[in-house]
């Protein structure tokens, strides 16, 4: 066969290829099975779908998770850091080379901190553990990483705190001023870490001060780093919902779609994803949104649903 031949043949052999599912890489984000002018968005699956903190982590490990997500077509998949077994180098290299093998972006790493302490020293503690996150994510090649602000803390259930739509009274003898404060000066921090590791962080609207679109973007224009974004929970909005998904689209980094088949556990939400991948397409946002399973239908039947469903809102006509 002749070096001409042999290019016509591979090219022939590539365009054919994705059609069949055969290489998925070369069909994530910019192609279709049937038309080049068909575009989607790539679509990960967060740890906790298949946990849901329901039973010790050990018996949902990281490991089985990679597995089923390449199993049910996936393209990437989220981590969960509580979730895992051990913040060791050989294990997160471990996971990084199944996650490869099976075909999957390690594409967010989700995790938890709070900054929202009148006491320097345990806010410190916290900004100390953010940069060790940072740079596990680093060591693992998660390119942005989930940020929490922290709350309050004035509410010791969270189940009481689901009932009361997550809003919490201030403690006693301070401000929300003061907090964003503490905040944004602990966030600051991390940056310089971030850049240097590649890692973008993303601010989620997770409750305390970040529980609203305003409270998010008061601390990432405050900090106007490309190094801090948004990663865009759609289920943690409880009320002005497209609203404030409007507001934080062009700052998004990373999209957590929420599904509740069978029920959710602290309330049920009916997310017109038809209109949430609008809101993003109307920004260009082209990157991941990542599932999160929040309902009480059998993960094994309701991730496969929750795939099907997002993967057809976020594909649009070029």
């Amino acid at each position: 066969m002749t070096m001409q031949n042999r290019r016509s043949f591979l090219k022939k052999s590539l365009l054919a290829l994705p059609a069949a599912g055969l290489i998925p890489g070369l069909a994530k984000g910019n192609s279709d099975e049937t038309s080049s002018s068909v575009k989607r968005n790539p679509i990960g699956v967060s740890t906790y779908s298949f946990w849901r903190f329901d039973g010790p982590k050990e018996e949902t490990p990281i490991e089985y998770c990679i597995d089923q997500a390449a199993a049910m077509g996936f393209d990437g998949i989220e981590l969960l850091l509580i979730q895992m077994e051990s913040e060791e180098n050989s294990y997160l290299q471990k996971l990084k080379q199944q996650a490869f093998h099976a075909g999957l972006d390690l594409m967010g790493f989700s995790t938890h901190q709070g900054f929202v302490y009148p006491d320097r020293d345990k806010r410190q503690e916290e900004v100390d553990k953010t940069i060790h996150q940072i740079e596990l994510a680093y060591n693992l090649g998660i390119p942005t990483m989930r940020l929490n602000t922290g709350r309050w803390g004035t509410i010791d259930s969270f189940d009481e705190l689901m009932a009361n739509k997550g809003i919490e009274p201030v403690l006693e003898g301070y401000t929300e001023d003061e907090g964003f404060e503490w905040v944004i000066d602990a966030i600051e921090q991390c940056i310089p870490t971030a850049e240097k590791c590649g890692v973008t962080l993303g601010l989620e609207n997770h409750w305390g001060l970040g529980r609203t679109a305003e409270g998010v973007l008061r601390i990432v224009d405050a900090i106007d780093s490309p190094w801090l974004r948004a990663t865009t929970d759609t289920g943690n909005f409880l009320e002005r919902r497209r609203e404030q998904l409007e507001m934080m689209a062009p700052e998004t980094v990373l999209i957590q779609a929420k599904t509740y088949y069978g029920g959710g556990t602290w309330y049920t939400l009916d997310i017109d994803y038809d209109e949430v991948a609008k809101i993003f397409h109307n920004v260009g946002y082209e990157g991941y949104v990542s599932i999160e399973f929040e309902g009480k239908e059998d993960p094994m039947t309701a991730i496969p649903k929750s795939l099907e469903r997002i993967r057809e809102a976020f594909t649009w006509e070029a």
